[in-house]
């Protein structure tokens, strides 16, 4: 009896074991959704951070290009980040930098794009709210890239605010996969058209009386003199 007993309980033991066992990836699979990106509200995983102002920086990162890909010379990138406003007054963000670091010396070699523009222009950032430039489209973007952008890489960002100063970020260049393939590149902007240069002058102002298209002689006609009359 003791041992019959004994094997019921081992054999309850181990089905309570196994049930645990089989709830752990449902767990997990339901934290991986809630925490999952979306097209309503991002928040990146892994990215700058600075608490050095009033104004606190918070996951910041520069989208790259699909794994295996670069962001090509000239073209734009997306910047996104979180902006958190710890002081009694209002401020905004008004201007940011980038500049290229290269991977090998890690040292800044010079400007990563030729402006960031700020979609508006500038961010108003309430006292003791967060301002959330996180997308799914980007509120800030690096226009005319100076080289190829690549995963993995950094970029320095300075972000200036009009009473916190400034702040500078080594900002990571996330791949556009994974968590990061929901966000969004900046949008393809179309260039001004420039006036297309005409091959053919300009034809000159016809004089009144003219008739439209007629090309004017080079030689003007000279006019007949009247016969002298004979004597009779």
């Amino acid at each position: 009896m003791i041992r019959a007993s004994f094997g019921k309980t081992v054999a309850r033991s181990m089905l309570i074991g196994g049930l645990a066992l089989l709830a752990v990836p449902a767990v997990a699979g339901c934290e991986a959704g809630n925490n999952a990106p979306t097209l309503e509200f991002h928040k990146a995983a892994s990215g700058a951070y600075s608490t050095s102002t009033p104004v606190h920086v918070s996951n910041a990162f520069v989208l790259g290009a699909p794994t295996g890909q670069s962001v090509p010379t000239g073209s734009a990138a997306s910047l996104f980040l979180g902006l958190f406003n710890t002081g009694a007054s209002a401020d905004k963000l008004v201007s940011a930098t980038a500049e290229a670091v290269n991977p090998t010396t890690n040292k800044v070699e010079g400007p990563a794009a030729s402006s960031v523009e700020i979609s508006g222009g500038s961010v108003a950032l309430p006292p003791g709210q967060s301002t959330n430039l996180t997308g799914p489209k980007p509120s800030l973007v690096l226009k005319g890239l100076k080289q190829p952008l690549d995963s993995g890489n950094t970029v320095v960002i300075t972000l200036k605010f009009a009473n916190a100063g400034a702040v500078q970020l080594n900002t990571p260049v996330q791949a556009q996969a994974n968590m990061y393939a929901t966000y969004s590149p900046p949008a393809a902007g179309s260039p001004a058209a420039s006036p297309a240069a005409s091959g053919t002058a300009s034809p000159k102002a016809a004089k009144p009386g003219a008739t439209p298209g007629a090309t004017p002689s080079a030689t003007p006609s000279a006019s007949a003199s009247p016969a002298p009359s004979k004597k009779k």
